[in-house]
């Protein structure tokens, strides 16, 4: 990403278990709020499943859930634009990989059309779906960038929207005793989630988040593999993106992840760390705002960094410079390397 500029975050829009806009959301993150309840779903055990659901208005599930989601959260980032400028935009569409239990074989197509009726315009014919799961964002980052580069495209639409709450997918999960529950303390808690990115060239101003590295790798070792963990995917991911970026890994200020609480990712990222870390740091913080909306999947990429941004902005950040990273569990991992530029 050096060799071309870096793109810069324009506004964020979020949809949450525990908000329904950005700043709400945040400030919900900042203070560490959850808000778990029971779902329709009941574990091998006989439990009721507990999961982090987003509360609309109505009880709508399914593809109608997520494409009036991801509506709420594109109108949020595109509030004040004429309808005319946002059917020129190309919306990038980040949703579940093709591998993830439960999803439904016909969502691409279904829910870009969806989103289309819910917010009553024609993205452009530059649009695409990203079906990459976790590491989807970071994937749409790097296809907004060739856009504005190679296409000149002066702004680029990135919206994410992912569910795990049905029950193909909670039933594999729960026989692979992979849920958090009462039984099982090595899971994670499921969730849902949708969020939108407006990214654009840089303009030079203070108080931006650019992204100024992207880096991909892939982990042999995958969840559940029986292999032995090395983190030698996520090293990669995060090497390219520190590459790109010109940087090395004690100049990250703090580090934001869609850790969902498996020990599996957590002991990763550690292993990654130590590996690549060459100078101590007193500290450096790990943000995981799954904490507040479980494991929302594709969504989770939009989550954390609009997360980094609101904490820049409202600077309580522990500084300026962030790398974020997302693995998915077929062993697909992505980070960034983000930077704020300082208001003076």
């Amino acid at each position: 990403m050096s060799a071309i500029s870096p793109i810069a975050v324009l506004r964020t829009g979020l949809v949450t278990p525990v908000g329904l806009d950005a700043e709400s959301s945040c400030a919900a993150f900042r203070a560490k709020l959850t808000n778990p309840t029971e779902t329709r779903f009941i574990d091998f055990a006989g439990e009721w499943i507990m999961a982090h659901q987003v509360p609309l208005a109505q009880p709508w599930r399914g593809i109608a859930k997520l494409a009036k989601m991801a509506a709420m959260a594109i109108d949020e980032v595109l509030e004040g634009m004429p309808a005319k400028e946002r059917a020129r935009l190309p919306l990038i569409l980040c949703v579940a990989d093709a591998q993830r239990p439960g999803r439904r074989p016909e969502l691409d197509d279904e829910l870009f059309l969806r989103i289309q009726e819910e917010l009553g315009i024609a993205f452009s014919p530059d649009s695409v779906v990203v079906a990459q799961g976790r590491v989807a964002v970071a994937v749409a980052l790097s296809r907004a960038q060739a856009l504005m580069e190679g296409f000149g495209a002066p702004r680029v639409l990135v919206a994410a929207v992912d569910s795990l709450l049905s029950w193909p997918t909670l039933g594999h999960y729960d026989r692979q005793d992979r849920l958090l529950t009462g039984k099982n303390s090595d899971g994670f808690m499921p969730g849902e989630a949708a969020g939108a990115l407006l990214v654009g060239r840089p303009q030079g101003g203070a108080g931006e988040l650019l992204c100024t590295g992207i880096g991909f790798g892939v982990e042999a070792a995958a969840i559940g593999g029986g292999q032995p963990l090395r983190a030698e995917g996520l090293m990669q991911a995060i090497g390219a993106a520190l590459a790109d970026a010109g940087c090395q890994l004690h100049h990250m200020d703090f580090r934001i992840t869609d850790i969902a609480g498996e020990q599996y990712y957590f002991k990763e990222a550690a292993l990654a760390y130590s590996r690549i870390q060459r100078v101590r740091k007193e500290a450096f913080d790990l943000w995981h705002p799954a904490e507040c909306v479980g494991e929302a999947g594709a969504a989770s990429g939009v989550v954390i960094v609009a997360a980094a941004k609101a904490a820049c902005d409202k600077q309580y950040a522990p500084g300026p410079n962030i790398l974020a990273h997302m693995a998915n569990d077929a062993g697909q991992r992505a980070a960034l390397c983000l930077q704020y530029t300082v208001r003076q």
